[in-house]
């Protein structure tokens, strides 16, 4: 790569962490501008003269994108590398915040979040790539951990310093600061970012015949079903709440003040950030055990909203901090859907079997997103000051569905995978009794 080489007389560790950095810092503005019409809904439905639904509209559209693109962008991943992909999503999406800046109607707007949703579809899992190429061992997971959740400081940016210049500066200047934050990032990534560790080759660019062969190797492979399904189940209804109508459903529909469901929605980022490394090191020592990880997501997911919608009148404000903290967790466990992907797939098929595991939350996200609004327009037609509580109850209540798709798709992969290491002389004991051997053995090695 010609260019700046991030830390090239620092140590291999240090070196890596440098170039992680950097895409990291590609991965952050990506996610603020995926999360900024969320939080400008309001001032977007009285910009546009939408509705709930053209409102939904707008999100559905960038995530379709952004999930239709998951596997094409994977191929192109493993073809031509991640800088090449990061600096292509960071111009497309710096052109969408442009031409949103500049929009007066829903036809333009929408043009603008497809353009945001394709450049964003190139970045993540081109930064997954990175962490796979500088990154080795157990460090791996953790790194992925760290990589969702630090990324998640650009939603933060997005519900506090966005919201406040969105009031202070109006739409115009604020999302042409965004396009230029993002042209900023971008230009880093094309001058300091390498694709993997100097004296490393990358192979050779697959053929056509390769790309159709490995794309179907890996749609076969259980373990990348099996992240699909971990995806799609873990991360829709924490994505749905923070990208569109978390803001709504907090303010209008349980009465919170805007400060407070901001800081709400700041909470819910910093639970991921604490929750992810966690996961991260559990993922390390317990390969064998994700699942159950995820099944405690689901489980205490599904308890915290049916205890919420079931609520008479509106939610005290604690039970919603409960809320938020149990959705803090959702963004850290769909990163578990990766770490299957890349353990059960070799190196030449990382790319395109990380776009095919992305492709599950988005795509229940996007249609819960279009749900959510179709069902509120339905209960309560006209401005979305008519929306009251059972409407909102009655929308969120399309989660279940999601729910038991995803749990139903990941406990059939993970019978497929045990008898696959069963037939290999590999045995999973009870968990109780591989926890109860753990303690054991660290107490004896004392």
């Amino acid at each position: 790569m010609r260019g700046v080489r991030p830390g090239v007389s620092l140590p291999p560790a240090l070196r890596a962490h440098a170039v992680w950095l950097v895409a990291l810092a590609a991965y952050v503005v990506a996610v603020f501008h995926r999360a900024s019409l969320g939080v400008a809904g309001p001032e977007a439905q009285e910009r546009f003269s939408a509705g709930a639904s053209a409102l939904s509209l707008f999100l559905v559209l960038q995530l379709a994108v952004y999930a239709g693109m998951q596997v094409p962008v994977g191929v192109a991943l493993d073809r031509f590398g991640s800088r090449r992909l990061i600096v292509a999503g960071g111009l497309t999406m710096a052109a969408g915040q442009l031409l949103l800046a500049v929009a007066t109607d829903v036809p333009t707007a929408v043009g603008a979040r497809v353009l945001v949703g394709a450049g964003d579809a190139m970045t993540f899992i081109s930064v997954l790539r990175i962490i796979g190429a500088w990154f080795t061992g157990g460090t791996v997971p953790v790194i992925t951990q760290l990589t969702g959740i630090l990324g998640q400081l650009g939603q933060v940016a997005a519900a506090t310093p966005l919201v406040a210049l969105l009031h202070g500066a109006g739409w115009r200047n604020t999302f042409l600061g965004a396009a230029a934050v993002g042209l900023l990032v971008t230009v880093l990534v094309a001058t300091t970012l390498r694709d993997v560790p100097e004296g490393v080759a990358r192979p050779a660019p697959p053929g056509l015949a390769a790309v159709r062969e490995g794309l179907a190797a890996t749609w076969r492979e259980s373990g990348t079903r099996i992240g699909l399904y971990t995806h799609l189940v873990t991360q829709f209804s924490g994505t749905v709440f923070a990208l569109l109508w978390g803001f709504p459903f907090l303010t209008v529909g349980e009465g919170l003040s805007p400060g407070t469901a901001a800081a709400l929605l700041t909470l819910l980022v910093l639970v991921g950030m604490v929750v992810g490394p966690v996961l991260g090191r559990l993922c390390g020592r317990w390969p064998l055990r994700r699942s159950t990880l995820v099944f405690a997501i689901l489980v205490a997911t599904v308890t915290a909203w049916t205890v919420v919608l079931l609520w008479p009148g509106r939610a005290p404000l604690g039970l919603l901090v409960v809320l938020v903290v149990v959705l803090g967790t959702n963004g850290p466990g769909s990163m578990i859907g990766f770490d299957y992907a890349r353990t059960w797939n070799p190196a030449e098929r990382q790319g395109s079997a990380s776009g095919v595991v992305n492709v599950g939350g988005f795509v229940a996200s996007l249609l819960t997103v279009l749900a959510i609004g179709a069902v509120l327009d339905l209960l309560t037609p006209g401005a979305s000051t008519a929306y009251d509580r059972d409407s909102f109850r009655a929308a969120f209540s399309v989660q279940y569905l999601f729910w038991a798709i995803g749990a139903v798709g990941v406990l059939r992969h993970r019978r497929l995978l045990r008898a696959r290491l069963a037939a290999d002389g590999v045995v999973l004991v009870p968990l109780r009794a591989a926890v109860t051997a753990r303690v054991r053995g660290r107490v004896a090695s004392r």
